[in-house]
């Protein structure tokens, strides 16, 4: 829903938001359903009808439990039977600088005093993270600490010993460290919303006094779509590429008019600057694993020309595809995502054209487009955007965009050959399958919450989740990581069995659409049925339960040779395989079952 997108209209939302939920209920769409506690230092009823809102807009229907007001700790460290059977999927604790009881009362208090009291303020928060994750194992998302709005000394409350904003911002810092060094632990960054929102803008005195909330009623949605954010990251939605268009895009002026040294980019000029800055900001995402791509109607020869100017910052190879053309731009860029193996609803679009903007939202309305009037403008509304929110970075992601180039090599060789099958052996493809070990976990996690299209039974595990199913005696647990002559595409597949008896139950199956077809599929089932058979397994259970995105697997059970036990009229299906003299289907595969090593990557 367009009004949903940032930027918005935060009064309208809250006026109009019983009409909106009752819009987006209707739309048809399918959404994963999450529960969702909001433990709360001050009054949260309009945050969480706010949050509503957004997650419904990205795909993520919530159900709440709301403690009562200022029970955060007593809920979290005391429990309540209520929570605990609600049984969270995640949990958000909504505290503000109000709700920091140990800060500085004089002057004179000596620095030792003030640590002791940071000590104790902080140790009081992490009695709360410490007894939740006890009681529940799933993601934690604390707020830190904004600044106050009044400052009896000025500039000096800062950097003085006993200063308000001093300790907080000390606080913050603490928070931050223990995010770091802790799995499952997020940090909502209310410091930085309150300072771009405006401290007089956050602060209000009367809906404190009147109703107890912590900020002014008017900012709540700016929260709620922050805090959204962060919550979609943990499920897997964010958008996956920045798609976009060059002259008075990536530079300013027209490169097949003004040619190479015509356009501005650079340091000589005031524009030129700007250009150069977007650039940098640009490429910044590629560093977190964020694809590039270039939707130009342009002569190539001249597109490529402009990338390749000596004061750009991106070059062609920052770029995973480059379609610089005279075709409609949401053919390409549909054309792009096909190339890809990624849905439209991965794509952002960014022109400087609002009618080329126009008529991709009409055409394509998945795909989220961003109209560059002005650089710092469109450079502000992606980072507020929250569309590439990071809650973590792997190797993986951080090697991203050299793993979708190399795909892009993989498909033009493919073109040379006439039988599929030897175009796969052409790919001299080595696989490491293996348990979960510690090293993938946080990969394997981001799969299971990312994969859409090639994944059976679309179940979603935080980090805490995988690691205790891949020390479960009863599971097998495998991932597997494929290589071949282009490079490495990382860790691909992931299988969670469950044991009962001779029976294994597929808990999930799924693989990266980076290498659809490439027949890791099959490696992953003979490797599954070898772990079975040594526990003594005799039949395995397959699961599909369909949805929106994963028609591509319906039949892929049977294309494997088991047997469909069951069919609902919603499309589900159970299979079965008796694997007692099952024979491995792999033909083009090698496989390893030893880590590789850093030469062989």
């Amino acid at each position: 829903m367009k009004e949903l997108n940032f930027p918005f209209d935060g009064k309208d939302i809250i006026r109009r938001r019983l009409a909106l939920r009752k819009q987006l209920l209707s739309d048809g769409s399918v959404r994963i359903k999450k529960r969702i506690a909001v433990l709360g230092g001050s009054t949260t009823n309009h945050i969480v009808s706010a949050l509503e809102l957004f997650l419904l807009n990205f795909g993520i229907e919530p159900e709440f439990y709301q403690s009562e007001y200022n029970q955060f700790y007593e809920d979290a460290v005391f429990g309540d039977p209520q929570l605990d059977s609600f049984d969270p999927d995640i949990i958000y604790i909504h505290t503000t600088s109000r709700n920091l009881t140990m800060l500085p009362e004089s002057p004179a208090e000596s620095r030792e005093k003030v640590q002791q009291r940071l000590n104790d303020q902080f140790a009081y928060f992490r009695q709360v993270w410490d007894s939740l994750k006890q009681r529940f194992s799933c993601p934690v998302i604390q707020n830190n600490f904004e600044l106050p709005l009044f400052r009896r000394t000025g500039s000096f409350d800062v950097w003085s010993r006993t200063g308000h904003a001093a300790f907080i911002q000390k606080m913050n810092v603490m928070l931050s460290d223990y995010a770091l060094n802790t799995k499952g632990f997020y940090i909502h960054d209310i410091n930085y919303l309150s300072s771009v929102c405006g401290l007089a803008n956050w602060h209000d005195a009367e809906a404190w006094y009147l109703y107890k909330y912590a900020m002014n009623t008017n900012v709540i949605p700016d929260l709620a779509y922050s805090l959204a954010c962060i919550i979609k990251s943990i499920y897997g939605k964010n958008h996956k590429v920045i798609d976009l268009d060059l002259d008075n895009t990536l530079w300013g002026g027209v490169i097949g008019d003004d040619g190479q040294e015509g356009i501005e980019i650079g340091q000589e000029t005031a524009v030129g600057q700007a250009f150069c800055e977007f650039q940098s900001f640009i490429k910044g995402y590629k560093d977190y694993g964020v694809l590039l791509a270039v939707c130009s109607k342009n002569d190539e020869e001249n597109a490529l020309l402009g990338l390749n100017h000596p004061c750009g910052v991106l070059k062609p190879s920052d770029f995973v595809s480059i379609k610089a053309n005279w075709e409609p731009k949401d053919r390409n860029i549909a054309e792009t995502a096909d190339d890809l193996s990624l849905g439209l609803d991965s794509f952002v679009f960014i022109d400087d054209n609002p009618a080329e903007c126009a008529i991709v939202e009409g055409q394509l309305p998945m795909v989220r487009t961003i109209n560059l009037s002005n650089v710092h403008e469109a450079m502000y509304q992606l980072s507020r955007s929250g569309l590439f929110e990071v809650t973590s970075i792997s190797d993986d992601d951080m090697r991203r965009s050299e793993m979708y180039a190399a795909n892009a090599q993989r498909a033009a060789q493919r073109k040379s050959f006439e039988s599929y099958e030897d175009y796969l052996i052409s790919l001299e493809m080595t696989a490491v399958i293996c348990d979960f070990k510690p090293v993938y976990i946080q990969r394997i996690t981001q799969l299971t919450n990312k994969s859409n299209q090639f994944n059976l039974t679309t179940r979603r595990y935080n980090e805490e989740e995988i690691q205790q199913v891949s020390t479960s005696p009863d599971h097998i647990c495998i991932c597997g990581r494929l290589l071949d002559k282009f490079g490495d595409n990382g860790i691909v597949s992931v299988i969670i069995g469950k044991c009962n008896d001779k029976v294994l139950d597929i808990e999930l199956w799924l693989m990266s659409c980076r290498v659809l077809k490439r027949d890791m599929e099959i490696a992953m089932l003979d490797e599954l049925v070898r772990l079975s058979k040594g526990k003594g397994i005799e039949r395995i259970n397959g699961f599909y339960f369909k949805t929106l995105k994963n028609s591509l697997v319906a039949e892929l059970y049977g294309s494997f040779g088991f047997t469909l036990d069951e069919r609902n009229d919603n499309g589900d299906s159970v299979w079965h395989l008796d694997i007692t003299n099952y024979v491995n289907q792999n033909k083009v595969i090698k496989i390893i079952d030893k880590e590789i090593q850093n030469e062989q990557k």
